[in-house]
């Protein structure tokens, strides 16, 4: 370009409110370009015999759409498909369709040699019920579409799952125990090149390693070994991504790729790190955050299925607590192992003010039968409680 600086316009294609889309907005800014949010209240698309003109118009893509939590995900993927047409999308989303499917990524990394746990799918139950017995006790069981470990179950019995769950495909997944604490690796790629990584340690009485739901960290990116680094690189490769965040786990034949993220999350690298991708103190924009009142209808789901209940938001409370005869309908049940003095607990997925996330509850005989849940602060860290907000769906509207 003969020496000049030109000035590029960004796009960030998020309809998720997150303190990434301002990191990312805020290095864009560093480096003397102008970023964008694309945020749904901003994309506009026209189409004519001229050609394609976007409105705000952008010079290239940044794919972070959370098709994850999306209720209509291959709506969203579809935006940022028209913006592939005409622009350069980062991540392609053809790329993102097969990584955000769990089974289609597990399918295409293992044909091409990625090293993976044992996982199968069927689209019947008894077909899913009948390939159990090769997997042995206790195995993972999750929907193909989940984030944060939402739709993540470990069942240790011979229960019977389903083909679904909430109208989402599920598999079952060979389970990589640990004789210690649990954890995972997560390495962060970016062209092709890995630019940290972080240990991730699951919660007292879980076990699942999730940064969201309380997982601890720990700074792997100096002594990351080369075998996990080098199967990382070869996923992201395989699956076409620009970026990713790759989850494996060390199993006794080695490192497996459990997931790559399209949208990986990168709070807890900097937890891990203490060096943070950029400068994000605030959300971007504050009144996006979800707003609840002090009483909620929800959807929880289960293994066994979902039923939509009045919950309580209970800000005195730390955990959330379940009804037993609403976990029990639910077909959830707590581990066979449990902590001494530990209080049983459940995962069920809950869907609040239009956000889809797994929950530890805690069986508690005296939640009642009008409330079944309370929603405690466990949960309410990310919403804002309005107690004058009637319930939504109720005779409060």
């Amino acid at each position: 370009m003969g020496g000049d600086t030109q000035t590029v316009t960004v796009g960030i294609l998020g309809f998720h409110d997150s303190r990434e889309t301002k990191a990312i907005s805020n290095a864009v800014a560093a480096l003397g370009h102008e970023a964008v949010w694309l945020h749904e209240e901003a994309v506009g698309i026209d189409v004519s015999r001229s050609g394609v003109a976007l409105d705000p118009d952008v010079d290239v893509v940044v794919n972070r759409l959370l098709l994850s939590k999306s209720t209509s995900p291959l709506e969203d993927l579809s935006i940022a498909s028209c913006y592939a047409a005409v622009r350069p999308v980062l991540n392609d989303p053809r790329s993102v369709l097969f990584a955000v499917h769990k089974h289609a990524t597990a399918s295409r990394l293992a044909a091409a040699g990625v090293p993976v746990p044992h996982t199968y799918m069927a689209t019947a139950d008894a077909k899913l019920n009948a390939a159990r017995d090769g997997f042995g006790t206790p195995v993972v069981y999750k929907t193909a579409i989940g984030t944060n470990g939402g739709g993540t179950w470990l069942v240790d019995h011979d229960r019977a799952v389903s083909a679904t769950v909430d109208g989402r495909r599920a598999f079952i997944q060979e389970y990589v125990g640990a004789s210690e604490r649990h954890r995972d690796l997560r390495i962060y790629v970016v062209d092709d090149e890995v630019v940290g990584a972080m240990y991730r340690y699951a919660p007292a009485g879980d076990w699942r390693t999730n940064v969201a739901l309380g997982g601890d960290v720990e700074d792997a990116t100096g002594d990351l070994p080369q075998r996990a680094a080098g199967a990382a690189l070869r996923a992201t490769r395989t699956l076409g991504l620009d970026y990713a965040g790759v989850d494996l786990i060390e199993s006794d034949g080695g490192w497996l790729v459990l997931e790559v993220n399209p949208t990986a999350g990168f709070r807890g690298l900097f937890r891990a790190t203490g060096t943070p991708p950029a400068d994000a103190p605030s959300r971007v924009r504050d009144e996006r955050v979800p707003v609840v009142g002090h009483a909620e209808r929800v959807t929880v789901t289960g293994i066994s299925g979902s039923k939509e209940v009045l919950a309580r938001i209970d800000t005195a409370a730390s955990t959330t607590r379940i009804a037993p005869d609403l976990a029990s309908d639910l077909g959830t049940e707590p581990p066979a192992a449990v902590e001494d003095g530990a209080p049983p607990r459940v995962d069920i997925v809950v869907e609040l003010a239009g956000e889809r996330r797994t929950v530890t509850a805690v069986l508690d005989e005296d939640v009642g039968s009008e409330t079944p849940l309370r929603i405690g602060r466990d949960v309410l860290r990310d919403y804002y409680v309005d107690v004058r907000r009637g319930v939504r769906g109720g005779a409060g509207d």
